[in-house]
Protein backbone atom coordinates (compact mmCIF):
# COMPACT_ATOMS: atom_id res chain seq x y z
CA UNK A 1 0.00 0.00 0.00
CA UNK A 2 0.98 3.29 -0.91
CA UNK A 3 1.76 6.27 1.20
CA UNK A 4 -0.47 8.29 -1.18
CA UNK A 5 -2.86 6.15 -0.13
CA UNK A 6 -2.23 5.88 3.01
CA UNK A 7 -2.79 9.58 3.23
CA UNK A 8 -6.69 8.79 3.42
CA UNK A 9 -6.44 7.97 7.31
CA UNK A 10 -5.55 11.92 8.08
CA UNK A 11 -8.60 13.04 6.07
CA UNK A 12 -10.76 10.15 7.96
CA UNK A 13 -9.21 11.36 11.32
CA UNK A 14 -10.66 15.31 10.81
CA UNK A 15 -13.80 14.33 10.07
CA UNK A 16 -14.26 11.92 12.92
CA UNK A 17 -13.09 14.68 14.95
CA UNK A 18 -15.55 17.22 13.59
CA UNK A 19 -18.22 14.61 14.16
CA UNK A 20 -16.90 14.43 17.85
CA UNK A 21 -17.37 18.08 18.52
CA UNK A 22 -21.29 17.19 17.03
CA UNK A 23 -22.26 14.30 18.04
CA UNK A 24 -25.23 14.82 19.09
CA UNK A 25 -26.10 15.68 15.77
CA UNK A 26 -24.48 13.35 14.19
CA UNK A 27 -25.88 10.16 16.41
CA UNK A 28 -28.30 9.11 13.13
CA UNK A 29 -25.23 9.46 10.92
CA UNK A 30 -23.31 7.23 12.71
CA UNK A 31 -25.93 4.62 12.99
CA UNK A 32 -26.51 4.75 9.30
CA UNK A 33 -22.56 3.78 9.07
CA UNK A 34 -22.59 1.39 11.68
CA UNK A 35 -25.66 -0.01 9.64
CA UNK A 36 -23.49 -0.41 6.42
CA UNK A 37 -20.60 -1.53 8.00
CA UNK A 38 -22.81 -4.56 8.79
CA UNK A 39 -24.41 -7.38 6.13
CA UNK A 40 -26.51 -10.59 6.64
CA UNK A 41 -26.13 -14.10 5.08
CA UNK A 42 -28.70 -16.60 5.77
CA UNK A 43 -29.45 -14.67 8.94
CA UNK A 44 -25.52 -15.04 10.10
CA UNK A 45 -23.65 -11.18 11.08
CA UNK A 46 -20.90 -10.05 8.90
CA UNK A 47 -19.13 -7.16 9.06
CA UNK A 48 -16.84 -4.88 7.51
CA UNK A 49 -14.63 -3.39 10.07
CA UNK A 50 -11.82 -0.34 10.72
CA UNK A 51 -10.03 1.45 13.38
CA UNK A 52 -8.54 4.55 13.04
CA UNK A 53 -5.90 6.13 15.52
CA UNK A 54 -4.11 9.09 14.86
CA UNK A 55 -1.57 10.42 17.78
CA UNK A 56 0.73 12.68 18.68
CA UNK A 57 4.01 11.60 20.78
CA UNK A 58 6.93 13.35 22.06
CA UNK A 59 9.52 12.40 24.06
CA UNK A 60 12.03 14.11 25.45
CA UNK A 61 15.43 12.63 27.84
CA UNK A 62 17.58 14.56 30.06
CA UNK A 63 21.62 13.89 29.34
CA UNK A 64 22.15 10.01 29.89
CA UNK A 65 20.33 7.86 26.51
CA UNK A 66 23.30 8.12 23.57
CA UNK A 67 23.05 6.76 20.30
CA UNK A 68 25.34 3.21 20.62
CA UNK A 69 27.03 4.26 17.31
CA UNK A 70 27.68 7.78 17.58
CA UNK A 71 28.12 8.03 20.48
CA UNK A 72 26.11 11.13 20.51
CA UNK A 73 23.21 12.17 23.10
CA UNK A 74 20.00 11.39 21.31
CA UNK A 75 17.26 13.92 20.02
CA UNK A 76 13.37 14.99 21.61
CA UNK A 77 11.69 12.75 19.59
CA UNK A 78 8.08 14.03 17.56
CA UNK A 79 5.71 11.59 15.65
CA UNK A 80 2.53 12.61 14.50
CA UNK A 81 1.11 9.16 13.08
CA UNK A 82 -1.91 7.98 12.04
CA UNK A 83 -2.79 4.23 11.51
CA UNK A 84 -5.60 2.51 9.75
CA UNK A 85 -6.86 -1.36 10.18
CA UNK A 86 -9.24 -2.29 7.92
CA UNK A 87 -11.02 -5.87 7.73
CA UNK A 88 -13.21 -8.05 6.50
CA UNK A 89 -15.62 -10.44 8.88
CA UNK A 90 -17.28 -13.30 6.54
CA UNK A 91 -20.72 -14.46 8.31
CA UNK A 92 -21.18 -17.55 10.54
CA UNK A 93 -21.56 -20.72 7.85
CA UNK A 94 -21.97 -24.35 9.53
CA UNK A 95 -20.25 -22.79 12.94
CA UNK A 96 -16.92 -21.25 10.11
CA UNK A 97 -16.07 -17.88 10.36
CA UNK A 98 -13.17 -15.94 8.87
CA UNK A 99 -11.58 -12.74 9.27
CA UNK A 100 -8.92 -10.69 6.68
CA UNK A 101 -7.15 -7.54 8.53
CA UNK A 102 -4.50 -4.99 7.15
CA UNK A 103 -3.25 -1.84 9.09
CA UNK A 104 -1.21 0.37 7.92
CA UNK A 105 0.67 3.52 9.71
CA UNK A 106 1.79 6.52 7.93
CA UNK A 107 4.14 8.90 9.87
CA UNK A 108 3.49 12.20 8.61
CA UNK A 109 5.82 13.24 11.13
CA UNK A 110 9.18 11.47 11.68
CA UNK A 111 11.40 12.96 13.90
CA UNK A 112 11.87 10.02 16.28
CA UNK A 113 13.23 6.45 15.98
CA UNK A 114 11.22 3.91 15.13
CA UNK A 115 13.85 0.89 15.04
CA UNK A 116 13.31 0.31 10.93
CA UNK A 117 13.60 4.08 10.61
CA UNK A 118 17.29 4.80 10.82
CA UNK A 119 17.10 7.95 12.93
CA UNK A 120 19.41 6.87 15.90
CA UNK A 121 19.64 10.33 16.51
CA UNK A 122 16.23 10.38 18.02
CA UNK A 123 14.71 9.22 21.44
CA UNK A 124 12.64 5.66 20.31
CA UNK A 125 8.97 5.76 19.51
CA UNK A 126 8.44 2.28 18.05
CA UNK A 127 5.94 3.54 15.43
CA UNK A 128 7.21 2.19 12.25
CA UNK A 129 6.17 3.44 8.88
CA UNK A 130 5.09 0.04 7.44
CA UNK A 131 1.61 -1.95 6.22
CA UNK A 132 1.32 -5.43 7.44
CA UNK A 133 -1.76 -8.03 7.24
CA UNK A 134 -2.60 -7.91 10.71
CA UNK A 135 -4.64 -11.32 10.94
CA UNK A 136 -5.69 -13.79 8.66
CA UNK A 137 -8.02 -15.97 10.93
CA UNK A 138 -10.35 -19.25 10.21
CA UNK A 139 -12.32 -20.04 13.10
CA UNK A 140 -14.93 -23.32 14.60
CA UNK A 141 -17.77 -22.88 16.56
CA UNK A 142 -19.82 -26.27 15.72
CA UNK A 143 -19.02 -27.62 18.94
CA UNK A 144 -21.12 -27.19 22.39
CA UNK A 145 -19.19 -23.94 24.52
CA UNK A 146 -16.19 -24.16 22.00
CA UNK A 147 -14.39 -21.90 19.55
CA UNK A 148 -11.37 -23.03 17.43
CA UNK A 149 -9.49 -20.46 15.90
CA UNK A 150 -6.27 -20.62 13.66
CA UNK A 151 -4.18 -18.75 12.06
CA UNK A 152 -2.73 -14.59 12.66
CA UNK A 153 -4.87 -13.43 15.36
CA UNK A 154 -4.94 -11.12 18.23
CA UNK A 155 -4.73 -12.78 21.83
CA UNK A 156 -5.35 -11.20 25.11
CA UNK A 157 -5.40 -13.53 28.05
CA UNK A 158 -6.01 -11.76 31.18
CA UNK A 159 -4.61 -8.22 31.94
CA UNK A 160 -2.12 -8.68 28.91
CA UNK A 161 0.79 -9.45 31.34
CA UNK A 162 2.14 -12.03 29.87
CA UNK A 163 0.32 -12.87 26.21
CA UNK A 164 -1.26 -9.22 24.57
CA UNK A 165 -1.49 -7.71 21.68
CA UNK A 166 0.94 -4.57 22.51
CA UNK A 167 -2.27 -2.53 21.94
CA UNK A 168 -1.01 0.95 22.99
CA UNK A 169 1.43 1.20 19.87
CA UNK A 170 -0.25 1.97 16.70
CA UNK A 171 0.74 -1.45 14.79
CA UNK A 172 -0.10 -4.41 17.08
CA UNK A 173 1.46 -7.53 17.95
CA UNK A 174 -0.39 -10.69 16.23
CA UNK A 175 0.21 -14.30 16.81
CA UNK A 176 0.08 -17.37 13.71
CA UNK A 177 -1.39 -19.72 16.16
CA UNK A 178 -4.27 -22.33 17.08
CA UNK A 179 -6.61 -21.20 20.13
CA UNK A 180 -9.12 -23.16 21.92
CA UNK A 181 -11.34 -21.49 24.15
CA UNK A 182 -13.91 -23.59 25.83
CA UNK A 183 -16.53 -21.31 27.69
CA UNK A 184 -18.65 -23.73 30.60
CA UNK A 185 -20.64 -21.78 32.53
CA UNK A 186 -22.20 -24.53 33.92
CA UNK A 187 -19.11 -25.89 35.31
CA UNK A 188 -18.70 -23.25 37.40
CA UNK A 189 -17.57 -20.94 35.25
CA UNK A 190 -15.09 -22.17 33.92
CA UNK A 191 -13.27 -20.52 30.86
CA UNK A 192 -10.04 -22.54 29.49
CA UNK A 193 -7.52 -21.10 26.88
CA UNK A 194 -5.00 -23.23 25.54
CA UNK A 195 -3.28 -22.68 22.19
CA UNK A 196 -0.09 -23.32 20.58
CA UNK A 197 2.09 -20.08 18.84
CA UNK A 198 4.12 -20.31 15.93
CA UNK A 199 5.34 -16.69 15.15
CA UNK A 200 5.00 -13.73 16.79
CA UNK A 201 3.86 -10.32 14.21
CA UNK A 202 5.56 -7.26 16.39
CA UNK A 203 4.51 -4.05 16.55
CA UNK A 204 7.65 -3.00 14.69
CA UNK A 205 6.58 -5.08 12.08
CA UNK A 206 9.22 -7.80 12.24
CA UNK A 207 8.50 -11.77 12.85
CA UNK A 208 10.17 -13.49 15.83
CA UNK A 209 9.81 -17.26 15.33
CA UNK A 210 9.16 -19.17 18.34
CA UNK A 211 7.55 -23.00 19.61
CA UNK A 212 4.89 -21.62 22.31
CA UNK A 213 2.37 -24.14 24.20
CA UNK A 214 0.18 -22.35 26.39
CA UNK A 215 -2.70 -22.85 29.64
CA UNK A 216 -4.49 -20.50 30.82
CA UNK A 217 -7.69 -21.54 33.58
CA UNK A 218 -9.97 -18.51 34.47
CA UNK A 219 -12.60 -19.84 37.15
CA UNK A 220 -15.35 -16.93 37.85
CA UNK A 221 -16.21 -17.37 41.87
CA UNK A 222 -19.79 -15.21 41.26
CA UNK A 223 -19.10 -11.33 42.38
CA UNK A 224 -15.74 -11.91 44.01
CA UNK A 225 -13.83 -11.89 41.07
CA UNK A 226 -11.66 -14.90 39.51
CA UNK A 227 -8.94 -17.35 40.38
CA UNK A 228 -6.40 -17.86 37.33
CA UNK A 229 -3.63 -20.83 36.89
CA UNK A 230 -1.36 -20.53 33.72
CA UNK A 231 1.58 -22.10 31.93
CA UNK A 232 3.84 -20.49 29.25
CA UNK A 233 6.37 -22.42 27.34
CA UNK A 234 8.37 -19.85 25.56
CA UNK A 235 10.75 -21.34 22.77
CA UNK A 236 12.58 -19.08 20.94
CA UNK A 237 14.16 -20.40 17.52
CA UNK A 238 16.52 -17.72 16.14
CA UNK A 239 19.56 -17.16 17.73
CA UNK A 240 19.15 -13.73 18.33
CA UNK A 241 16.26 -14.29 20.69
CA UNK A 242 17.66 -17.80 22.85
CA UNK A 243 17.91 -15.67 25.65
CA UNK A 244 14.01 -14.96 25.77
CA UNK A 245 13.06 -18.44 25.95
CA UNK A 246 11.26 -19.38 29.70
CA UNK A 247 8.80 -21.25 30.77
CA UNK A 248 6.66 -19.80 33.43
CA UNK A 249 3.73 -20.83 36.03
CA UNK A 250 1.45 -19.18 38.14
CA UNK A 251 -1.85 -17.92 40.14
CA UNK A 252 -3.62 -15.12 40.01
CA UNK A 253 -7.16 -14.07 42.23
CA UNK A 254 -8.70 -10.79 40.95
CA UNK A 255 -11.70 -8.64 41.43
CA UNK A 256 -12.99 -5.49 39.82
CA UNK A 257 -10.12 -3.33 39.18
CA UNK A 258 -12.40 -0.65 37.18
CA UNK A 259 -14.53 1.95 39.33
CA UNK A 260 -17.74 1.07 38.78
CA UNK A 261 -17.22 -2.64 38.81
CA UNK A 262 -15.80 -3.52 42.65
CA UNK A 263 -17.16 -5.83 45.00
CA UNK A 264 -19.96 -3.77 46.55
CA UNK A 265 -19.65 -3.22 50.39
CA UNK A 266 -22.66 -0.86 50.56
CA UNK A 267 -24.27 1.21 48.17
CA UNK A 268 -21.29 3.76 47.82
CA UNK A 269 -18.38 1.60 48.33
CA UNK A 270 -16.77 -1.54 47.38
CA UNK A 271 -13.36 -3.38 47.42
CA UNK A 272 -11.10 -4.62 44.80
CA UNK A 273 -8.17 -6.82 44.67
CA UNK A 274 -5.31 -8.99 42.42
CA UNK A 275 -3.20 -11.46 44.77
CA UNK A 276 -0.57 -13.66 41.88
CA UNK A 277 2.58 -15.21 42.05
CA UNK A 278 4.48 -16.70 39.20
CA UNK A 279 7.59 -19.05 38.66
CA UNK A 280 9.91 -18.74 35.99
CA UNK A 281 12.80 -20.87 35.01
CA UNK A 282 15.06 -21.51 31.93
CA UNK A 283 13.50 -23.67 28.93
CA UNK A 284 14.08 -24.84 25.28
CA UNK A 285 16.98 -22.83 23.41
CA UNK A 286 17.72 -20.44 26.57
CA UNK A 287 21.28 -21.14 27.31
CA UNK A 288 21.07 -19.05 30.69
CA UNK A 289 20.14 -21.66 33.63
CA UNK A 290 17.75 -19.40 36.20
CA UNK A 291 14.88 -19.53 38.47
CA UNK A 292 12.89 -16.07 39.41
CA UNK A 293 9.81 -15.21 41.20
CA UNK A 294 6.98 -12.28 40.40
CA UNK A 295 4.90 -11.37 42.78
CA UNK A 296 1.78 -8.67 42.40
CA UNK A 297 -0.76 -7.48 44.84
CA UNK A 298 -2.99 -4.69 44.58
CA UNK A 299 -5.81 -3.34 47.07
CA UNK A 300 -8.39 -1.15 46.38
CA UNK A 301 -11.22 0.96 47.23
CA UNK A 302 -13.96 2.43 45.33
CA UNK A 303 -15.63 5.32 47.51
CA UNK A 304 -18.63 6.55 45.27
CA UNK A 305 -16.89 5.37 42.27
CA UNK A 306 -13.70 6.76 42.58
CA UNK A 307 -11.21 4.32 42.55
CA UNK A 308 -8.10 4.53 45.39
CA UNK A 309 -5.42 1.08 44.74
CA UNK A 310 -2.45 0.63 46.61
CA UNK A 311 0.02 -2.01 44.84
CA UNK A 312 3.54 -3.46 44.36
CA UNK A 313 5.09 -5.73 41.58
CA UNK A 314 7.94 -7.59 42.16
CA UNK A 315 10.31 -9.25 39.38
CA UNK A 316 13.26 -11.04 40.62
CA UNK A 317 16.42 -11.27 38.91
CA UNK A 318 19.51 -12.44 39.75
CA UNK A 319 22.03 -11.20 37.00
CA UNK A 320 22.12 -10.96 33.13
CA UNK A 321 20.03 -13.22 31.59
CA UNK A 322 18.60 -14.57 34.82
CA UNK A 323 15.27 -11.90 35.59
CA UNK A 324 11.78 -12.95 35.51
CA UNK A 325 10.79 -11.05 31.59
CA UNK A 326 7.32 -11.44 30.02
CA UNK A 327 8.80 -10.78 26.28
CA UNK A 328 4.99 -11.76 24.85
CA UNK A 329 3.25 -9.49 27.35
CA UNK A 330 1.51 -5.82 26.42
CA UNK A 331 4.54 -4.34 29.21
CA UNK A 332 3.47 -0.35 28.46
CA UNK A 333 0.82 -1.18 30.78
CA UNK A 334 2.98 -1.94 33.85
CA UNK A 335 6.05 -0.21 35.78
CA UNK A 336 5.29 3.34 34.24
CA UNK A 337 3.93 4.88 31.05
CA UNK A 338 7.65 6.21 30.08
CA UNK A 339 8.41 2.53 29.38
CA UNK A 340 11.97 2.71 31.26
CA UNK A 341 11.61 -1.12 32.39
CA UNK A 342 9.87 -3.04 29.43
CA UNK A 343 12.86 -5.32 29.96
CA UNK A 344 14.02 -6.47 33.80
CA UNK A 345 16.76 -5.10 34.93
CA UNK A 346 19.25 -7.82 35.66
CA UNK A 347 18.48 -7.32 39.68
CA UNK A 348 14.65 -7.46 38.93
CA UNK A 349 12.76 -4.85 39.78
CA UNK A 350 10.03 -3.87 42.72
CA UNK A 351 7.24 -1.08 41.34
CA UNK A 352 5.51 0.17 44.78
CA UNK A 353 2.78 2.43 43.22
CA UNK A 354 -0.71 3.66 43.40
CA UNK A 355 -3.67 4.90 41.74
CA UNK A 356 -6.34 7.01 41.81
CA UNK A 357 -9.25 6.56 39.15
CA UNK A 358 -12.60 9.12 38.61
CA UNK A 359 -15.40 8.65 36.15
CA UNK A 360 -17.38 11.48 34.94
CA UNK A 361 -20.11 11.25 32.63
CA UNK A 362 -21.86 8.41 33.61
CA UNK A 363 -17.88 6.66 33.13
CA UNK A 364 -17.63 8.22 29.69
CA UNK A 365 -14.90 10.52 31.11
CA UNK A 366 -11.95 9.09 33.59
CA UNK A 367 -9.41 10.59 34.90
CA UNK A 368 -6.66 8.72 36.41
CA UNK A 369 -3.35 9.42 38.27
CA UNK A 370 -0.22 7.02 39.23
CA UNK A 371 2.48 7.92 41.21
CA UNK A 372 5.18 4.77 40.97
CA UNK A 373 8.55 4.44 43.43
CA UNK A 374 10.93 2.02 41.90
CA UNK A 375 14.10 -0.03 43.11
CA UNK A 376 15.39 -3.43 42.73
CA UNK A 377 13.99 -7.03 44.31
CA UNK A 378 15.72 -5.83 47.43
CA UNK A 379 14.58 -2.33 47.68
CA UNK A 380 18.50 -0.99 48.39
CA UNK A 381 18.56 0.27 44.60
CA UNK A 382 16.53 3.33 43.77
CA UNK A 383 16.02 3.56 40.13
CA UNK A 384 13.79 6.29 40.68
CA UNK A 385 9.95 7.04 40.13
CA UNK A 386 7.66 8.01 37.60
CA UNK A 387 4.08 10.31 37.60
CA UNK A 388 1.86 9.12 34.76
CA UNK A 389 -1.51 10.96 34.59
CA UNK A 390 -4.41 10.38 31.94
CA UNK A 391 -7.40 11.58 30.60
CA UNK A 392 -10.19 9.06 28.47
CA UNK A 393 -13.16 10.36 26.63
CA UNK A 394 -15.54 8.33 25.10
CA UNK A 395 -18.10 9.55 22.71
CA UNK A 396 -20.72 6.48 22.23
CA UNK A 397 -19.10 2.83 20.44
CA UNK A 398 -17.38 4.44 18.24
CA UNK A 399 -15.32 7.61 19.36
CA UNK A 400 -13.10 8.66 21.78
CA UNK A 401 -10.16 11.12 22.40
CA UNK A 402 -7.03 10.84 25.04
CA UNK A 403 -4.59 12.65 26.49
CA UNK A 404 -1.44 10.82 28.38
CA UNK A 405 1.37 11.88 30.26
CA UNK A 406 4.21 10.67 31.80
CA UNK A 407 7.29 12.14 33.45
CA UNK A 408 9.77 9.30 34.82
CA UNK A 409 12.65 10.93 37.44
CA UNK A 410 16.07 8.53 37.68
CA UNK A 411 16.84 7.26 40.85
CA UNK A 412 20.53 7.66 42.35
CA UNK A 413 21.20 3.78 41.27
CA UNK A 414 19.19 4.16 37.88
CA UNK A 415 22.25 3.37 35.94
CA UNK A 416 21.48 -0.20 37.25
CA UNK A 417 18.80 -0.46 35.28
CA UNK A 418 20.69 -0.60 32.36
CA UNK A 419 21.15 -4.04 30.35
CA UNK A 420 24.70 -5.37 31.60
CA UNK A 421 24.66 -3.68 35.12
CA UNK A 422 25.41 -4.87 38.31
CA UNK A 423 26.87 -3.59 41.47
CA UNK A 424 30.52 -2.63 40.90
CA UNK A 425 30.52 -2.93 37.03
CA UNK A 426 31.05 -0.25 34.19
CA UNK A 427 28.17 1.42 32.82
CA UNK A 428 28.43 4.51 30.07
CA UNK A 429 24.95 5.90 29.70
CA UNK A 430 22.43 5.91 33.41
CA UNK A 431 18.74 6.07 32.70
CA UNK A 432 17.95 9.28 32.06
CA UNK A 433 14.98 11.46 33.00
CA UNK A 434 12.00 11.05 30.57
CA UNK A 435 8.89 12.87 29.57
CA UNK A 436 6.82 11.70 27.23
CA UNK A 437 3.06 13.57 26.36
CA UNK A 438 0.51 11.40 23.89
CA UNK A 439 -3.07 13.05 22.22
CA UNK A 440 -4.63 10.74 20.14
CA UNK A 441 -7.89 10.45 18.73
CA UNK A 442 -9.69 7.15 17.80
CA UNK A 443 -12.69 5.74 15.46
CA UNK A 444 -12.98 2.40 15.20
CA UNK A 445 -16.46 0.24 13.61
Amino acid sequence: MSKLLLKLPLSITVLSLLVVSNLVQAKSATQEVEDALNFYHYGKNGAVKFDLNTRWENVNQGAGPRNPITGLPVNTANAFTSRLRAGLLSPTVYGFQGFAEFEGNLAMVEDYNSTRNNNGSYSTIADPDKTELNQLWISYNGIPDTIIKGGRQRIKLDDDRFIGNVGWRQMETTFDSVLLTHNNQQLFGLVVNAGYIGNVQTFTATTENIEAPFLNLNYKMGDYGNVIGYGYWLDYTETENYEKSSQTYGLRATCCVKPLDSIKISENFGLAYTAEWGYQSDYGHGPTPYEAHRYNFMGGISAYNVMFQGAVEQLNGSGANRHFDTPLGTNHAFQGWADLFLVTPNNGIRDVFGTIMVPFLRGDLVATATYHSFSDDTGQLDYGDEWNFQLAQKFGKHYSLLAKYAYYSAGNNAAYTKAGALPNTTVDAPSADTQKIWLSANVSF
